[in-house]
């Protein structure tokens, strides 16, 4: 080894590791892995990344897209920054609405409560205490109506959270853009739809996976001829992770679920070019910050390259994978809740780092509660002091380039195909569904996280680390049990005003329709829903013909 005035010189990554990093202990009893397991090595230089600049980077706005999806990226437009809301009545939750625009929130996110997920009206006995407790209740066209009082479609995009009864609420806010004068090629939003992530990890599903199919293939198609700016499906490897995944498994499944919506379409008859570019997605913002960033570059890469050379899709904009990211639910602790703010804050600035289109940051207080106002005001500032004053956006892909960042993004690229060959042994995603193979890889890596949470091996501070005996009261959101009451009377004096005989006639139509291949809901639906139809009435009328879906439990 040769030396110079400044100290050693070494020849080589190995030399260095061997003489000198060798030479000093590492600290004891915690992984330097991610939290997918990747072995991190202790420095990353030119030799560890197999990266040629053309075919794997580019530019951004060129395929593959692994820098960005538009030229300009935030020097452009900055991401559009959104906030979930959603509780108690219609009424109330439009209040929160307006509240959340008046301090700079550029787009609407709804989350709407578990009878509604459910495709339960409101006074289903099922419906029973959950009325309003995690989301919006939205029985009908009536609270559809209130929710959006006062906020014009035609200039706000809005996000809602919904898969099994995806279809009733699109075909709900169609109607109030029809009522505001707003045209259906000028609504703007994405609806969740994914249903295939129901099966896999969040579990609120409601028809088998078949007909579930074809109700998802009938509103992307819908929306190709009808609904040009909306998003019919943002294909969601968030609940994945929140379900317990590592990020190669939320890379990997999400992906699959996509490739299996674009199968079903073609199978329809529809040309992958007709609807691929009104595809989106919604990841996961965690704590593992370059794992992430990570993520979603190699998520764009691996998109562009399968729809341009598996697919045959020919418009630019088929490649494109646009994407919304949510910080961390799962990250949240109820011990010491003010340390979310810093968590919320990293998984923010690491979804910006790589590239996301809109993004939500969880308020501090939601593992204990829905959030207050001040609390998700603060949330929402995380994200405009990101913006504004940390120069984050003020160039493209600013790591694109680390050695280590293009290293991990490929082994987190070749992981995900090792996924994707897995489930194509198994037949598809449905079938892996029905074998339980997403639910056992998934509850696999759950296991092995809270075990190394559990001996230390993974810091969760306040939790298996610097804890604190007392506790702190915080201002929680309390949702007054009287809004339950109040909508169970709402749904009922719908249902004594409205034209029984139209809605009869409605329902009869839906479930004659479903019998028949070939056939899309779509129109019958939003008829129904024009003639005040509940959500729960359509839901059930489909549950007459398709039954409901039992899973066999995994342990």
């Amino acid at each position: 080894m040769a030396t110079t005035e400044d100290g050693p010189r070494l020849d080589a990554t190995g030399a260095w590791r061997e003489e000198l990093y060798g030479a000093t202990p590492e600290r004891q009893g915690e992984l330097f892995s991610t939290i997918s397991g990747l072995e991190n090595d202790p420095l990353y230089t030119p030799d560890h990344v197999d990266v040629d600049y053309d075919r794997d980077l580019g530019y951004p706005g060129v395929y593959p897209y692994t820098r960005g999806v538009y030229p300009s990226m935030y020097r452009g437009r900055l991401w559009t920054m959104r906030q979930f809301a959603g509780f108690g009545t219609a009424g109330e939750t439009n209040e929160r609405f307006r509240y959340l625009l008046e301090h700079g929130q550029t787009g609407l996110s709804t989350a709407f409560d578990m009878p509604s997920l459910m495709g339960y009206d409101s006074d289903h006995p099922r419906s029973l205490g959950e009325v309003g407790r995690e989301g919006v209740a939205i029985d009908s066209l009536a609270d559809m109506e209130t929710l959006f009082d006062g906020i014009p479609l035609g200039e706000v995009s809005t996000s809602m959270t919904i898969n099994s009864a995806a279809a009733m609420l699109l075909a709900f806010y169609i109607c109030v853009g029809e009522q505001q004068g707003v045209s259906r090629d000028q609504l703007r939003g994405t609806i969740q739809t994914d249903i295939l992530k129901e099966y896999i990890a969040q579990k609120e599903w409601i028809f088998p996976p078949e007909p579930s199919m074809r109700l998802v293939v009938d509103m992307i198609e819908f929306c190709s001829q009808e609904l040009p700016r909306w998003h019919p499906v943002s294909i969601s490897g968030y609940h994945i992770r929140e379900a317990g995944s590592n990020a190669v498994q939320e890379l990997a499944f999400t992906l699959a679920n996509g490739f299996a919506y674009v199968d079903a379409c073609i199978e329809r008859g529809l040309d992958v070019d007709d609807f691929a570019p009104r595809l989106s997605f919604f990841f996961n913002a965690h704590l593992d910050f370059f794992e992430e960033i990570a993520k979603y570059r190699a998520a764009r890469r691996i998109w562009a390259r399968e729809l341009r050379d598996r697919y045959g899709a020919k418009n630019p904009r088929s490649w494109l994978m646009r994407f919304h990211t949510q910080t961390a639910g799962v990250s949240l602790t109820a011990q010491q809740p003010e340390v979310n703010i810093v968590r919320t804050a990293l998984e923010a600035l690491a979804a910006v780092l790589g590239g996301t289109q809109s993004l939500h940051t969880n308020s501090f207080d939601e593992a204990l509660a829905l959030p207050t106002e001040d609390a998700v005001r603060l949330a929402l500032r995380t994200q405009q002091v990101i913006a504004h004053e940390t120069g984050v956006a003020s160039t493209i892909d600013p790591l694109g380039g680390s050695y280590y960042l293009e290293d991990l993004t490929n082994r987190l690229e070749a992981g995900a195909y090792e996924y994707f060959d897995r489930i194509e042994r198994l037949g598809g995603v449905v079938p892996a569904i029905k074998e339980n193979f997403f639910q056992r890889e998934i509850a696999d890596a759950s296991f092995r996280y809270q075990s190394e949470v559990e001996a230390g091996q993974r810091v969760v501070v306040g939790v298996n680390r610097y804890e604190m005996d007392e506790d702190h009261d915080l201002e929680l959101l309390r949702i007054d049990p009287a809004l339950e009451r109040k909508q169970i009377e709402r749904v009922q004096a719908l249902r004594g005003r409205r034209d029984s005989g139209a809605v009869e006639a409605a329902l009869a139509k839906l479930k004659e329709a479903s019998l028949r291949d070939g056939v899309n809901l779509m129109p019958l639906i939003v008829d129904a829903s024009r003639a005040y139809t509940t959500m729960g009435e359509m839901c059930d009328a489909l549950r007459e013909t398709w039954g409901v879906w039992r899973e066999t439990p995994v342990f």
